[in-house]
């Protein structure tokens, strides 16, 4: 069975940092490309950080230069390092891996930047 368990949530000041987590199982995690995406109230889900099989990084223009996406291959878990924070980056951030055609997601975490 897949499951993606994200942690590493929480409240953050507007210009701190928050580092999200997100462990995998169930499936061969070198196999799959990983993904951040994050939703925030009355907004569609985007997709915010995506890394490659190979370990190649993508981001969102509104995160490139703040964010850091991560894998280890050898402990099945993927990060999301957020720095420099700010109020419009409040949402429920979700994991999400494809692989072999198939999406699984995790159950989301919350982040809230707010003074």
């Amino acid at each position: 069975q897949v499951q993606l368990v994200e942690s590493g949530g929480g409240l953050a000041q507007p210009g701190g940092s928050l580092r999200l987590s997100c462990a995998a199982s169930g499936f061969t995690f070198d196999l799959a490309v990983m993904y951040w995406y994050r939703q925030a109230p009355g907004n569609q889900r985007e997709m915010v950080a995506k890394i490659s099989r190979g370990g190649a990084d993508s981001y969102v223009a509104s995160v490139k230069g703040r964010f850091t996406i991560s894998r280890d291959n050898a402990k099945n878990t993927v990060s999301l390092e957020m720095n420099n924070l700010k109020v419009e980056d409040t949402a429920v951030y979700y994991c999400n891996a494809f692989v072999q055609a198939r999406d699984y997601w995790g159950q989301g975490t919350q982040v809230t930047v707010s003074s």
